[in-house]
């Protein structure tokens, strides 16, 4: 745990604190990993996802989905060319490494396999 959390590097504000593995700004909402815990979370930084083309993806990015995707209980699914913004990589199940939030179906979690970055 770190004593004195630093500044939000968006907004400087020198009320953050940790929560988790990220400290948080109160102020702005930014998260980040900090830089002194860095060693500590090797395991999942070192970790890469691609999208469907090969591209890395990282944490924030936008994404358009490449192929029609069915949902269950919604009549309609998603349809290629959906654009996502502000991705959360995460350790999913059953390879949803995506987790996102797409407008008219809400929070949902998504292969990388069938997104490519915008």
């Amino acid at each position: 745990m770190i004593e004195n959390p630093p500044p939000c590097p968006q907004c400087s504000c020198e009320y953050t604190y940790e929560m988790n593995a990220l400290v948080v700004c109160p102020e702005c909402g930014h998260e980040w990993m900090p830089a002194e815990g860095a060693g500590d979370a090797a395991g999942p930084a070192a970790r890469v996802v691609r999208d469907a083309v090969g591209n890395v993806l990282q944490d924030g990015d936008a994404v358009v989905v490449v192929k029609a995707l069915k949902v269950k209980g919604s009549p309609s699914g998603i349809k290629a060319g959906t654009k996502v913004r502000g991705i959360r990589l995460v350790d999913g199940v059953d390879g949803h490494d995506i987790d996102c939030r797409i407008d008219g179906f809400g929070a949902m979690q998504l292969k990388s396999s069938v997104v490519k970055k915008a």
